[in-house]
C-alpha cells in the first residue's frame, strides 16, 4: 500500500492518552500512537517498559486502560509460546474456536497451514513438532482468522538463530502478500530494524522515540542505515556504550 493509499485510509490502530496502572503502580503513560493499514511496527523496550501491556489492550485483552483507543478489524495474536492444545491435531488447533461444519473448517486449516509451509503436518500432534513448526502452526491459527492487525508478542524469543531467520523471512512474507498491518514486541534490536517500517522505543511507559527504517527489504545487516538505526535504539536503551564494550571484547577474544 503506497502512501497516498494509506494517506486515505482509516488507521488500523488508534491510540490517544492511553495509559494503565496496576496496584497503584503506573505502567503505561500518555501513549499517543498511530499504526496505519498494513504498516509493520516494531515495540522495543527494557523489561517492565510496558510492551506487552500496551499490546494486550491493542488485542482487546485489558480494558482497564484510560484513554482512547481504537482498533480497525479484526484482531489476531502470535505469543512467545505457540498455546497449542496437546489433545488436539494441528488442523483442529488451527481452526480452534471457529464455528462450522468440520469438513469446511478443516480445508480451511489446510488453506492457513499451506501458507505456512505446514500442510504436510496437519494430523499430527503438537507434541510432535519442533519449536519453529509450533510457531507456524500458532502463526496459521492466527492467519486464518483474516486480521486486519496481527499483533507478535516476543514470538520468536524461544527459537534458535536460523529457525528464527526463517521465521522473519516467513512472516515478512505473508506480511506483504496479505496486507495486515503488524505490531511486533520484542527485546531484539536486529529483529525490530529488519522487519519492521517504523520502530516505536518504550521508556517507562512512555513512548521515548518513533522513527521510520528507512532500508529497502531485503535488509542488509553490513549496511551503514542499519546500523545506525540499530545504535539509535541501543542509545534509546542506554546500552550503547555496553554494547561497545561487548563488540571490542568479541574482535579480541
Amino acid at each position: 500500500m503506497n502512501a497516498s493509499t494509506q494517506s486515505r485510509a482509516k488507521a488500523a490502530v488508534t491510540a490517544r492518552g492511553v495509559g494503565r496502572s496496576f496496584d497503584g503502580r503506573t505502567v503505561l503513560r500518555d501513549i499517543h500512537l498511530t499504526i496505519e493499514p498494513g504498516e509493520f511496527l516494531a515495540i522495543v523496550g527494557k523489561s517492565g517498559c510496558g510492551k506487552s501491556t500496551l499490546l494486550r489492550a491493542i488485542g482487546g485483552l485489558d480494558a482497564g486502560y484510560t484513554g482512547d483507543l481504537h482498533v480497525d478489524g479484526t484482531v489476531a495474536f502470535g505469543f512467545q509460546d505457540a498455546r497449542l492444545l496437546p489433545w488436539a491435531r494441528v488442523w483442529e488447533n488451527v481452526v480452534f474456536g471457529l464455528g462450522g461444519p468440520r469438513p469446511l473448517l478443516r480445508t480451511q486449516a489446510l488453506e492457513a497451514l499451506a501458507a505456512v509451509d505446514l500442510a504436510g503436518h496437519a494430523d499430527a500432534w503438537p507434541r510432535t513438532l519442533s519449536g519453529g513448526e509450533a510457531q507456524r502452526a500458532a502463526l496459521a491459527r492466527s492467519l486464518i482468522r483474516e486480521p486486519a492487525v496481527l499483533l507478535l508478542d516476543e514470538p520468536f524469543g524461544a527459537l534458535d538463530a536460523l529457525t528464527r531467520l526463517r521465521m522473519h523471512a516467513l512472516v515478512n512474507g505473508l506480511w506483504r502478500n496479505k496486507g495486515f498491518a503488524v505490531v511486533l514486541v520484542t527485546h531484539d534490536v536486529e529483529e525490530a530494524v529488519l522487519l519492521a517500517d517504523r520502530v516505536a522505543v518504550l521508556d517507562n511507559g512512555r513512548v521515548a522515540d518513533l522513527f521510520a527504517v528507512d532500508l529497502p527489504r531485503p535488509r542488509a545487516r553490513i549496511d551503514e542505515r542499519f546500523e545506525a538505526a540499530r545504535q539509535r535504539i541501543l542509545a534509546d536503551l542506554g546500552v550503547l556504550e555496553l554494547d561497545a564494550v561487548v563488540s571490542a571484547h568479541e574482535r579480541t577474544s
